[in-house]
């Protein structure tokens, strides 16, 4: 036995789940977001309809879902809908042309971290421990009944690309899990607790920029979490520099939060507001992401220099 499905994704998180269900089930749609320009003016495909074009799959892409794409979801008459970092809020109309509805694969263990960027949060906010929900969608963001969850350890000093990786592929055996419970008539479906649930938004440009006066953990975890995009940044004599990871330092500095108050060969070591911690791995403007010890090779900046001032 095998459900008709419709996909909806639009970035990379969701194409180990997509090639699964191709696998099991008959994907008798891929829905992604429309083309972006890119630069230089050129036309940049998503990941989603990437695969879909190399695999065959009938791919289709609405400006507005839910203005434009309602019949044609209905003349292809799916089972079921799956989402996975689709990026447009889906109507009613939408939410009940499939029998059964549409599950979503979302980046934490809901009701906690609700919202557009899940896996950043959970790095950005120190957590030890994450996971996929699979739930039933409904007109409330990430709001439905839970279907299934699976937890997943976040690792020490772990970046979000890293996590990221490792959540598509959870969210791929998540999902499969799933469809089988609702196909067999198995899947049970969970309220979530609204007195538990928590919130996070898209990270903003603001955000990027490192606070050297916020404590290591802090500023550790923030470069964690916008790696490998859109990656924190500092300046250095007026000159943006991005952080791409740092560790705690080894040694004990005195000085102000910002400054650089070691510069040798191998690491460059700089004050937050409670100790320093060492950068490992930086880009500099118009220079490739390099390690420390590449980057001290060919730069110096010096002690006493201040980071982040303009």
């Amino acid at each position: 036995m095998s459900m008709k499905v419709v996909f909806l994704g639009t970035p990379d998180f969701g194409v180990p789940a997509l090639s699964r269900i191709m696998q099991l089930h008959k994907v008798v749609g891929v829905v992604c977001q429309p083309d972006k320009v890119g630069a230089r003016g050129k036309i940049e495909f998503c990941a989603i309809k990437k695969f879909a074009l190399q695999h065959n799959l009938p791919l289709f892409q609405f400006e507005k879902i839910s203005r434009d794409g309602v019949q044609t979801l209905k003349d292809i008459a799916p089972d079921i809908m799956v989402t996975a970092a689709y990026g447009q809020i889906l109507s009613q109309e939408v939410i009940d042309i499939a029998p059964h509805g549409i599950i979503n694969i979302h980046g934490s263990l809901l009701p906690q971290l609700r919202g557009a960027a899940p896996i950043q949060y959970a790095v950005l906010s120190g957590l030890q421990k994450t996971g996929i929900t699979i739930l039933n969608t409904v007109r409330k963001v990430d709001a439905g009944e839970i279907i299934l969850q699976k937890p997943l350890d976040i690792l020490p000093y772990e970046t979000c690309g890293e996590l990221f990786a490792r959540m598509s592929e959870l969210g791929a055996d998540a999902v499969i899990q799933a469809l089988e419970l609702i196909e067999n008539g198995k899947a049970v479906y969970t309220p979530q607790s609204e007195d538990e649930a928590t919130f996070c938004s898209k990270i903003t440009a603001e955000q990027e920029q490192i606070d050297w006066n916020k404590p290591c953990r802090e500023v550790i975890n923030l470069v964690r979490a916008l790696n490998p995009s859109p990656a924190a940044w500092t300046t250095a004599a007026g000159k943006r520099i991005k952080i791409y990871a740092l560790r705690p330092s080894s040694r004990t500095y005195e000085g102000k939060a910002g400054e650089v108050v070691f510069c040798g060969k191998k690491f460059l070591t700089v004050m937050c507001a409670d100790g320093a911690v060492d950068i490992v791995e930086l880009q500099a403007e118009n220079s490739k992401r390099m390690d420390a010890a590449s980057f001290l090779n060919g730069h110096t900046i010096p002690v006493g220099t201040f980071l982040g001032e303009q």
